[in-house]
């Protein structure tokens, strides 16, 4: 009988638990490799430690120390240790608040994908003479094993660029053009603006690399999207758009530096995390796609800069303007709301994950709505369709909140991605107790449909689902609608 009852205990136990933590899952992880001249400054040592707390979202398949314009001579890896040290001590309580499918790697495979880049400056990395590094040769590897489109392999600059300038250089040597091209095109770069000078140089010898980043004037950052993670005090702009309070030190101290991981996160000398928007982009939250920078995400939003190719294959993606109102009321248009529009929402996002490393109870910390629109789950924008000078009907009626929370639904029109952002005011109608059906008006204009539903205008919609833990957690689902001029799909 005693037997018996321990195992009705552990089975409601088993239940409770499984039912707690029915969290959207991750089944299509983005392939990242980080690049980082950690020790120059303490926000790459920030944005690391928000990465690991993101890094069940990822298969991460290298993390590499380099040099940059402020840090030309030495590389740290060992900061990249001391970090996933503290990453140890925490994982197994993120593991709790994590899908079974989508569970957080272990810390001793993160210290197997540290190595070190060259430590000089820039393209002396390519001088004949220079040491193929650690970092490039892990970096190739990784390059010539991706063989497929789908899953590209995203390089993340935090700082120079010198390690992907040595790997494509080799791979330009040893394979034929064609191979080469090939296995240039499975990658994806995002950099911080550029911080040595092969960035350019690999731009231009290259311009079929899908690359996104801003350009502008050297070391003149805070004309930059980036900066919009948490510059608008330290570079003036933008001030009254996003809420600075909640990048404030006062602010990350009493939320982020938490337990044994927040004891890793040092304090801002500058701003805060200049180098997060580089995976912000890729977070699987329903708001980006990673393969449409012109869609907008946490990591900002981005469009390529020539529509006009000439055969080149020109993939080079840079900085674009939102309109936003800010928490003052007054209207801001610059490329930095790109990222603090969702301001309130990646911050509180990482002090719930900071929550999650401190207990294994599911009971106490707060996890992310799941949202069903018109019957479909999961993250992927909804496809709906339409003819010009009628309405759609969207439903999100069974979204749910896996911690009983209420729910909140905030329907957005988002004109800058549209094919044609100068159309109408489109105003959404809610309906419904909590307003989480809305009725999307498919706007009459000119352009509708020339060839076909594939040629069809989009306009896009965003479904917010905000819900009422503490702190609150939003999960996204971007609803895009395609103008016919008939039934015809």
């Amino acid at each position: 009988m005693a037997l018996i009852s321990r195992l009705l205990i552990l089975y409601t136990s088993c239940l409770t638990l499984v039912s707690a933590i029915t969290l959207n899952s991750f089944p299509n992880k983005p392939r990242v490799f980080v690049l980082s001249d950690i020790s120059n400054e303490p926000d790459d040592s920030e944005s690391l430690v928000r990465y690991l707390t993101y890094s069940n979202q990822f298969q991460t398949e290298g993390l590499v120390a380099t040099t940059s314009t402020w840090l030309k001579n030495e590389t740290d890896p060992d900061a990249m240790l001391d970090i996933i040290d503290a990453y140890e001590k925490v994982v197994d309580n993120l593991n709790h608040h994590a899908p079974a499918d989508s569970q957080y790697p272990s810390a001793e495979h993160m210290r197997s994908l540290v190595r070190a880049g060259s430590p000089v400056y820039g393209m002396a990395a390519l001088a004949p003479n220079a040491t193929f590094s650690a970092g490039a040769e892990l970096l190739l590897d990784r390059i010539q094993a991706t063989t497929n489109s789908s899953s590209p392999l995203w390089v993340l600059a935090w700082g120079g660029t010198n390690v992907l300038a040595q790997a494509l250089v080799k791979l330009h040597k040893d394979n034929s053009p064609n191979k080469a091209a090939a296995l240039r095109k499975n990658l994806r770069i995002y950099t911080i603006s550029d911080q040595d000078d092969t960035g350019a140089w690999l731009r231009q010898q290259w311009p079929d690399l899908f690359w996104i980043n801003s350009i502008h004037g050297w070391n003149q950052y805070g004309m930059s999207t980036w900066v919009g993670i948490s510059g608008d005090e330290f570079y003036d702009v933008d001030k009254g758009g996003p809420n600075s309070t909640l990048v404030s030190k006062a602010w990350l101290k009493e939320k982020i530096q938490v337990g044994a991981l927040g004891a890793a996160y040092p304090d801002v000398a500058y701003t805060m995390e200049g180098d997060t928007p580089t995976f912000l982009y890729l977070i699987q939250n329903g708001l980006g796609v990673s393969e449409h920078p012109e869609y907008g995400s946490w990591g900002g939003r981005y469009q390529l800069v020539t529509s006009n190719q000439h055969g080149l294959g020109f993939r080079h993606y840079s900085d674009v303007q939102d309109q936003v109102v800010g928490l003052n009321g007054n209207t801001f248009k610059s490329n930095k709301a790109t990222i603090w529009r969702w301001r309130d929402a990646y911050q509180h996002d990482f002090a719930a994950r900071m929550r999650w490393t401190l207990t294994d109870d599911v009971k106490k910390v707060n996890h992310h709505p799941l949202v069903k629109v018109n019957g479909s789950s999961g993250l992927e924008p909804v496809n709906v369709y339409g003819v010009a000078g009628s309405e759609v009907v969207v439903d999100a009626g069974e979204s749910v909140d896996p911690d009983g929370d209420e729910l909140t639904f905030n329907w957005i029109y988002y004109p800058e991605p549209s094919t044609i952002n100068g159309a109408p005011d489109v105003n959404v109608t809610t309906f419904g107790s909590r307003g989480e059906s809305a009725r999307l008006p498919v706007p009459v204009i000119d352009r509708t449909c020339e060839a076909g539903i594939e040629h069809c205008d989009l306009f896009h919609f965003i479904l917010e689902v905000k819900d009422s833990g503490s702190p609150p957690l939003t999960t996204y689902r971007r609803i895009l609608l395609h103008v016919a001029k008939s039934d015809a799909k």
